[in-house]
């Protein structure tokens, strides 16, 4: 990342510096792509009241610039207060890109890879059908139908109006949900 320290009506001096340095060593913590930081302090004098006006100005790879100016008495406090800003707002960015809906597009990414994958394997299609439960039916019309076909279950709608499964089980029986 590259840092630039500036000084507008206002002398820096090398602990002021090396503190703004200390501070932007503290953003790199999200794992961000910040391109460029600047740091410009400036002095404000208001009213006959002295102040400092700090700025921290982040460029990040694909994203919009973030600017954050804060205004205090002490300057040290404006450095800080000015650089929790910016770290709520890089943990809020950096949160976005590890929360689950983010993962969704890389999920789609993925999947786009699998699928032509996939695709120069030959793989058995999967071809939708309509299931043949329009009428209730009673167990037995169930279990007489599942053992007539080759299917290891059979999904139908009961006599009361639940959708229920009987299944072939792996010693000759047969199960009901």
């Amino acid at each position: 990342m590259n840092t630039s320290i500036v000084g507008k009506q206002f002398d820096l001096t090398d602990p002021i510096k090396e503190y703004i340095e200390n501070a932007f060593e503290a953003i790199l913590k999200y794992n961000l792509d910040i391109i460029s930081g600047k740091c410009v302090v400036s002095a404000d004098e208001k009213n006959g009241r002295k102040g400092f006006c700090v700025e921290f100005i982040l460029n990040l790879a694909k994203k919009d610039t973030i600017v954050i100016r804060h205004k205090d008495k002490d300057l040290y406090a404006c450095i800080d207060l000015a650089i929790d800003r910016a770290s709520k707002v890089l943990r809020r960015e950096h949160d976005k890109n590890t929360t689950i809906k983010n993962k969704d597009d890389e999920k789609a990414i993925r999947n786009a890879i699998a699928n032509e994958a996939c695709s120069e394997i030959d793989i058995d299609d999967i071809v939708p059908m309509e299931l043949e439960i329009y009428k209730p039916l009673e167990i037995e019309e169930a279990l007489f139908k599942l053992k007539s076909s080759d299917a290891q279950f059979y999904v139908f709608n009961d006599i009361d109006a639940k959708m229920r499964v009987l299944y072939k089980r792996s010693d000759g029986k047969f199960g009901l949900y």
